[in-house]
Order: structure tokens, then C-alpha cells, then sequence
């Protein structure tokens, strides 16, 4: 009988009640659970999932490395923070330990054409200890595989462009700070905006620092150009604030958004590569009001011309679900830090 793949979520937050469920349901084990929040500290995971218990309690992070050593996890899943900097010590860790991570981090989709400098860092770790680094998540198919899917029945392809909207009250705090929302458009400009009011010569100087800051599509177009094959030329980004009429409440942010105050942004990326086709995504992050859904559009431009539209997809499950499902080809795939975009495209697994 097969040994039960075991897991350790690092990160107990709104995603972990997913993933754990998921890992469960495909017949995994979750052997640990680490976070840094005092108030789950201590409880079992069961109580973070609305289940029995598991015999499984929170640890704290300043033990997570006597945990994994305990308890050899073949795979941890992270699901802390946005920026590959901020998820630097988790995965660092288990690169260190030999032990393979996936992580929702959206940088880490692709964060070798935003921060090269950690990247190199933990690919040669991990290539040190035989394990493998990733992230995934939502954009794994919606960003990713169904556009390139969409690229593989078109004869020619002059533009690629997409769209996509998400709630950031679904993702936690540090999602929704990142995007700017509950900043004065003032404040916006000066913390989010200004950043991509450079040369391309300062951009590529503050990534090789490690000190840029990519919205999601950032990392997307470098998966969706590796995947496809192309070579990036150049690439730019803008955001802009959103806004709304009235004043909107924000339970993550524990605040009430002033009507005309940013409830969140559009960053717009744009590439150009060298054998002529142009990506450019865009991605709308904020506080929802009441007349707002998520939505997925893409275009092919080319011959044929193909549009996909995906209404109110369920985010937050389809980011784990995605996740959990490409847990084996984390395990399968070769050492070092390896995006999804070389690991072939991920498929549904019933069980482990």
C-alpha cells in the first residue's frame, strides 16, 4: 500500500482551510502546522478547518525548523505573503532541509524576472539538498495553461491580452495592503504608483537589488513567455487606483474606505518579445462593493482571433484546489527552484 503523501501548511490563515481540506480529501496527511499568529497558536488544525480534531496543534515559526526535522514532510505548503522576500525564510528553510515547498506567494509564480537575486539563492540550495521550490496557485491555469492552451490552436498570434479581477477581502491583510487599498489617492501615488515611475535602466538595477515590487501579471507574463517559448525584449507596469463613489467597509482591513479613497488598483504589464508578440494583463485588485464579481477574460489576437471569459470564478478554492493538485509534480520534479511553467501542465488528481 502506498505510503500517505505528508504535509506541512506553513500559514494557517483563510487559503489553509482550504488546503488542508483538499490535502485530506485526496488521501494526504498533514503532519504539521506553523504560523506566527498568537491567537491560532496552540489550536488544533481541525479547529482552523470547522472539523473534528486532527491531533495536529499550530506550533509557532520560531520552532518550525525541530518540526520539519521530526516530522520529514514530503512537500510544505506556504501560504504567508505576497513578495518572494517575505516568504524568503519559510522556503529558504525547507530548501535547506531537502524538503520540496509550493507556495500561493504570487511572486514566486514566476520570480526570476523580479527578484533574481532570492531566486538564485534558493535554486542553488535546493539543488544542493534534491529538492524543489515552487509557487502556484489561480494564475497556474487562469493566467496560465488556458492561455497557452488557447495559444496552441491559433496559427499566428500578434497580441496576447487578459484581464482579470479579484475581491482582496478574500485573501487576507497582506493582499490587501499590497494592492493600496484604504489609501488616500495621494498616499497611493506616493507608496504604489511611484514605483513604476522609472527607466526601464532603474527597474532593471532595483530587481537585480531585490528591491522591486511586481504586481501578479509581472511574474505571469515572464511564466506565460517561458512556457510559450518567447523572448522577453522588454517589459513595462502602471498601476492606477480604483475607486468608488461611497464609502465601502473593509473587514480585513478593519476600516471603513472614504468614497474617492483607493479601494484597490490596476497594475497593467506590458511585453514585448522578440518574435513579435505582445502580452499585455491586467489585473484589478480591491475592496468589492456590492455590484462587483471576479472575472477572467483573455484574448488571442492572431488568426483566429479567440476570447475566454470566465464569469464569478471561485478564487480562493480554485488558488488551493490548484495548489493541492500539483502537489506530485512538485515531488516528481527535478531539484532546485522550478516554476510550473517547466513542469508540465497540471491535471486533475482524485487522489494522491
Amino acid at each position: 500500500m502506498q505510503e500517505k503523501i505528508k504535509v506541512v501548511q506553513y500559514g494557517v490563515g483563510k487559503m489553509s482551510v482550504y488546503t488542508m481540506r483538499y490535502v485530506y480529501e485526496k488521501g494526504g496527511e498533514i503532519v504539521g502546522a506553523i504560523d506566527v499568529n498568537p491567537d491560532v497558536i496552540g489550536k488544533d488544525i481541525g479547529e482552523i478547518m470547522g472539523t473534528e480534531n486532527k491531533g495536529v496543534k499550530v506550533i509557532s515559526a520560531e520552532n518550525a525548523e525541530e518540526m520539519l526535522k521530526q516530522t520529514r514532510p514530503d512537500i510544505a505548503i506556504v501560504t504567508t505573503m505576497s513578495l518572494i522576500s517575505e516568504t524568503y525564510e519559510p522556503l529558504m528553510l525547507c530548501a535547506k532541509l531537502g524538503i520540496n515547498a509550493i507556495t500561493t506567494c504570487e511572486e514566486a509564480f514566476f520570480p526570476m524576472n523580479s527578484n533574481p537575486s532570492i531566486t538564485k539563492e534558493l535554486d542553488e540550495t535546493a539543488k544542493k539538498t534534491g529538492c524543489t521550490i515552487t509557487g502556484s496557485g489561480y494564475q497556474d491555469i487562469y493566467w496560465g495553461q488556458l492561455i497557452t492552451s488557447i495559444a496552441g490552436s491559433t496559427q499566428s498570434i500578434k497580441k496576447i491580452k487578459g484581464s482579470s479581477s479579484y475581491n482582496v477581502e478574500d485573501y487576507g491583510i497582506a493582499l490587501a495592503k499590497a494592492h493600496g487599498a484604504g489609501l488616500t489617492l495621494e498616499e497611493f501615488d506616493k507608496q504604489v504608483a511611484s514605483v513604476d515611475k522609472i527607466s526601464d535602466e532603474e527597474r532593471q538595477e532595483i530587481i537585480n537589488k531585490g528591491e522591486y515590487l511586481p504586481s501578479y501579471m509581472w511574474n505571469v507574463n515572464g511564466w506565460l513567455c517561458d512556457k510559450l517559448g518567447l523572448t522577453i525584449k522588454s517589459q513595462t507596469q502602471k498601476t492606477v487606483p480604483q475607486t468608488y463613489k461611497e464609502d465601502l467597509h473593509s473587514n480585513t482591513l478593519g476600516m471603513t474606505i472614504k468614497a474617492g479613497d483607493a479601494t484597490g488598483m490596476s497594475a497593467i504589464v506590458t511585453t514585448e518579445t522578440n518574435e513579435g508578440i505582445t502580452i499585455e494583463s491586467e489585473c484589478i485588485g480591491k475592496v468589492y462593493s456590492k455590484d462587483d464579481f471576479d472575472k477572467n477574460e483573455w484574448t488571442v489576437e492572431g488568426e483566429p482571433n479567440t476570447t475566454l471569459v470566465i464569469n464569478r470564478p471561485s478564487t480562493v478554492e480554485l488558488t488551493c484546489a490548484s495548489v493541492v493538485n500539483r502537489i506530485p509534480d512538485v515531488i516528481h520534479a527535478k531539484p532546485g527552484y522550478v516554476p510550473t511553467s517547466q513542469m508540465g501542465d497540471l491535471t486533475y488528481k482524485k487522489n494522491f
